[in-house]
């Protein structure tokens, strides 16, 4: 081996060593090796920074951009109300919630699609009083397989892609992994359905949900003019606003308070529905049931249709605000800000909710634009509590981010506009549009991902550049000497899927890409069996909670801990090698 060869197998190592031990982010630790590299000469001063210019890194910021306007919208909120229901038996349900988690993934990003649907997946196990984590690693590694059937499902394909362009001049159209892709995400969901989710430790499975309850708000909620809810009785209503586990408190009509619950009185357009509900329940409800925000429908220009947003704030004693109500401080006015609910240590009042006088102790919940929530909190002289990521969905803009992604996904395949461009647009049409507020939008790009990747494509082509990847082909095709190329397939997928295990998956790609060219040229076969083996073998990490984002996510909402995920992982890393073999030599030849 050079000296060159050498320094980067060592920082490589050390960079394996370090996202293995986990003292530090994988973000610091990829910057840290590319600065070492650069100091050490094997990557030259003028290409450092080139990785964060890379296509690939641009495609990811873009669809981590694009899936948050998909969510902000409301469309996969629409989806998933359809097919989820928390009174299915638990293989049924894990049976839906993987198809509609392998079908999201195929079209945005997949941590996007588990973060979309986990919340989902949570609620349907509170109301079953189930374990979540009976279903939140088959739900996990169902979003992982998801990805694997587009180019903009997982980011090793997008990498895998990249380099396909450097070693043929063309990369991987959108579809073109769907066939491999298709049938492995298949295979591996129904395996995960049919029993595989019993593999999971009854220990874990046994425990009873681990999410934390948050106390309840009475909040005051508008019967849109359109509301299907028109001409039903409010009983009617429980059960969906149940399901979300909010409960129906009251009706107000014209101004007053209905007798009772109101429960037999029939809806009426601009009736206001009084609940008691989680600040996330209550948007859940709005959404579910076409309801809408008292000061956001059209005759109340107020606040409008601009960046909403949500915050949580507690009255201390002797607040400005103590002793006086939200009718009285004229907060819209002033403002452009309501007061959406309020929590009173755990008592429910009879009181509408703007002309109650609030008293130290109250937590209020308040609507209204970012940029003038922090103004009337100051105002107030109220405390705001720890941000938990509370947001308006805006529905009415689903019909806007829905078609522009789908008008850039067929420009895309039919190669009529090139990818990043498609989804530039796609990404400043969902800003313009008010899809996604300003505030949000740097802040919906996954930063340590793009960090990680950008310094490890210097590394990788470093690695190219001096010969190491030459040298590990060779190795790896000693390893299988005598056999057939298929042989040699199959050990570097393995090899590929066992560092994914323990790196990120990401990095594993920038790494193993470059290798896959390498062993194809020392064969002087077709290098597309093997950087699709790359594809699917760098996303397919299902043995620890490191290997993927996605596995980490759920650790802790499921309490799985770090020996569980390979009970469940290793055969179905096993079937996926079985099928996905077969199927790239198929459909990619040698």
């Amino acid at each position: 081996m050079t000296t060159d060869q050498i320094i980067l197998f060592s920082i490589i190592g050390l960079v394996f060593v370090f996202l293995v031990w986990g003292r530090w982010r994988y973000d610091v630790v990829a910057f840290t090796a590319l600065l070492a590299a650069v100091i050490a000469g094997v990557v030259p001063q003028d290409r450092a920074f080139t990785g964060f210019g890379h296509p690939a890194t641009v495609i990811i910021a873009l669809v981590l951009i694009v899936s948050r306007g998909l969510s902000a919208s409301g469309a996969i909120e629409w989806l998933a109300r359809l097919v989820i229901d928390g009174g299915r038996r638990l293989s049924l349900h894990i049976g839906i919630m993987g198809v509609l988690a392998a079908s999201l993934s195929a079209l945005m990003n997949n941590v996007a699609a588990l973060a979309l649907l986990m919340p989902l997946d949570l609620q349907a196990a509170k109301a079953a009083r189930r374990s979540a984590a009976a279903t939140l690693m088959p739900l996990s590694f169902a979003s992982i397989l998801g990805g694997l059937v587009t180019l903009i499902g997982t980011p090793p394909n997008i990498i895998v892609s990249s380099f396909r362009a450097r070693a043929i001049g063309e990369p991987y159209a959108m579809f073109d992994f769907a066939p491999v892709g298709a049938v492995v995400a298949a295979a591996g969901v129904l395996f995960i359905v049919l029993g595989g989710w019993r593999l999971i430790p009854r220990a874990t499975t046994d425990e009873g949900p681990t999410t934390s309850e948050v106390a309840d708000f009475v909040v005051e909620v508008r019967v849109r003019k359109d509301s299907a809810s028109i001409g039903k009785r409010l009983a009617e209503l429980r059960p969906a606003i149940e399901e979300h586990h909010g409960h129906v408190i009251g009706l107000v009509r014209r101004g007053q308070r209905l007798p009772g619950y109101g429960l037999d009185a029939v809806i009426e357009a601009s009736d206001l529905v009084v609940l008691e509900a989680s600040a996330e329940a209550v948007d859940a409800v709005v959404g579910s049931l076409e309801l809408e925000y008292v000061g956001t429908g059209e005759d109340e220009p107020l606040v409008g249709t601009g960046d909403l947003a949500l915050i949580e704030a507690v009255v201390p004693d002797h607040a400005p605000v103590e002793n006086r109500s939200a009718e009285g401080m004229s907060l819209p006015s002033r403002f452009g800000v309501h007061l959406l609910g309020i929590r009173r240590q755990g008592r429910r009042f009879r009181e509408r909710v703007r002309r109650l006088q609030i008293k130290g102790g109250d937590v209020l919940l308040l609507l209204g634009p970012s940029a003038k929530l922090a103004e009337t909190v100051s105002w107030m002289g109220v405390l705001p509590l720890a941000d938990r990521g509370l947001s308006v969905v805006r529905r009415e803009k689903a019909g806007l981010a829905v078609g522009s992604f789908a008008l850039a996904i067929v420009l895309a395949s039919l190669g009529l506009v090139y990818l990043p461009v498609a989804l530039a647009c796609v990404a400043t049409l969902m800003v313009l549009g008010g899809v996604i507020p300003l505030r949000e939008l740097y802040t919906s790009i996954e930063w340590p991902v793009i960090v990680l990747l950008g310094a490890m494509i210097p590394i990788g082509q470093a690695l190219e550049t001096t010969g190491g990847t030459a040298l590990i082909a060779d190795g790896i095709v000693a390893l299988a000497e005598g056999r057939s190329a298929v042989v040699v397939l199959i050990v570097l997928m393995v090899v590929t899927m066992t560092l994914s295990d323990v790196m990120n998956n990401t990095a594993t790609a920038v790494i193993a890409a470059p290798i896959a060219v390498e062993i194809a040229a020392r064969l002087g076969a077709d290098p597309d069996p093997f950087l699709m083996a790359i594809a699917v073998a760098a996303s397919c990490a299902f043995l620890t909670p490191i290997g993927h984002k996605n596995n980490m996510l759920v650790m802790g909402p499921g309490g799985y801990r770090f020996g569980d995920y390979w009970r469940l992982g290793l055969p179905l890393e096993i079937l996926i090698v079985l099928v996905a073999v077969p199927m790239i030599l198929l459909v990619w030849p040698l």
